[in-house]
C-alpha cells in the first residue's frame, strides 16, 4: 500500500499540447477546405519523437495537391506557425509540409497506398478534424 506522504507516481504520458493539436486541425480543416479527400489526423505523441501530429490527406492532380499544400500552409503561417520545410510542391506526387511539432502529407492517391502512412502508424489515435 502507498503511504499517503507519498506522492503518487506520475503518469509516463507527455503532457498534452492542447496548442499542437489545434493546430493539426486547423491544417486538416484547410486541406479540407481545397477539397482535400480521406483526411487524416494522426497524433503520434506516445509513439514518435520526431512530430506530436501528423495530417494526411489525398488529391487528384498536381495542380490540387499544390492547392491543398497552399491552403494549409497560409492558414497555419497565419496562426503563427513557421514552415521549417517543404518538399514535392511542384509538380509532386508527395507533398509535405514541416512545421515541427506538425508534418502534413498531402499525396495522389496511389502515392498514399503505396507509402501507407496511416498502416506505419496504425497504432498512433485518430484526431476528429
Amino acid at each position: 500500500m502507498q503511504n499517503p506522504q507519498t506522492p503518487m507516481a506520475l503518469s509516463h504520458r507527455p503532457a498534452v499540447d492542447d496548442d499542437s493539436q489545434r493546430m493539426a486541425v486547423a491544417a486538416a480543416r484547410a486541406a479540407l477546405e481545397k477539397k482535400a479527400e480521406a483526411v487524416l489526423i494522426l497524433d503520434l505523441r506516445e509513439t514518435s519523437g520526431y512530430a506530436d501530429f501528423l495530417v494526411i490527406g489525398s488529391g487528384s492532380s498536381d495542380r490540387q495537391l499544390e492547392a491543398i499544400a497552399e491552403g494549409v500552409e497560409k492558414e497555419l503561417v497565419a496562426q503563427g506557425r513557421r514552415l521549417i520545410g517543404a518538399e514535392g510542391q511542384r509538380g509532386g506526387r508527395w507533398v509535405l509540409l514541416d512545421f515541427g511539432d506538425i508534418v502534413v502529407h498531402v499525396f495522389h492517391q496511389e502515392e498514399r497506398s503505396y507509402y501507407d502512412l496511416e498502416g506505419l502508424w496504425a497504432d498512433a489515435p485518430r484526431v476528429a478534424p
